[in-house]
């Protein structure tokens, strides 16, 4: 089990390359690395205390990021040219900006008991009451749209 992504990491890099004849290569190749980019780029609005840095709009820098991953999969659907690879790529476009919403309504709720944006605030404000126990069916419905959110 704990050499299981290696392996996997191995045989991704070991595969032989498939190239599709029409399709517009930089784009193609580029999506996913800008995807991934971006995934990592959420990981700096984490709250670290002993990382003296205070991201004040975090919660607003999270959201633009996630929004910002529609993006890739529009260009990644449209990128190799083919009509069912677009008809699949907005699809999956029109799923993840319907769940976005729902997952920022949700997280509105949270921000209006803080009347802030800051993440670090926001984990100082559940030092007696967890916002999930607060909230629970608010915490259900957010947890199930984090999930439809990575498709």
């Amino acid at each position: 089990d704990f050499l299981q992504p290696f392996s996997d990491a191995i045989k991704l890099f070991t595969k032989e390359q498939a190239y599709l004849n029409y399709s517009n290569h930089i784009f193609y190749y580029f999506s996913p690395v800008l995807s991934f980019m971006l995934s990592l780029m959420i990981w700096m609005v984490i709250p670290y205390y002993f990382n003296l840095i205070v991201f004040n709009m975090g919660v607003l820098f999270f959201l633009c990021c996630m929004s910002l991953g529609v993006y890739t999969v529009m260009i990644a659907g449209w990128s190799s040219n083919t009509n069912y690879s677009l008809l699949g790529g907005l699809r999956a476009v029109a799923q993840t900006i319907s769940y976005e919403v729902s997952l920022i309504l949700i997280m509105l709720s949270s921000i209006i008991l803080i009347m802030d944006f800051n993440l670090l605030k926001f984990s100082n404000y559940q030092m007696l009451i967890w916002f999930m126990i607060m909230m629970f069916p608010l915490s259900l419905c957010f947890m199930s749209s984090l999930m439809a959110e990575t498709n």
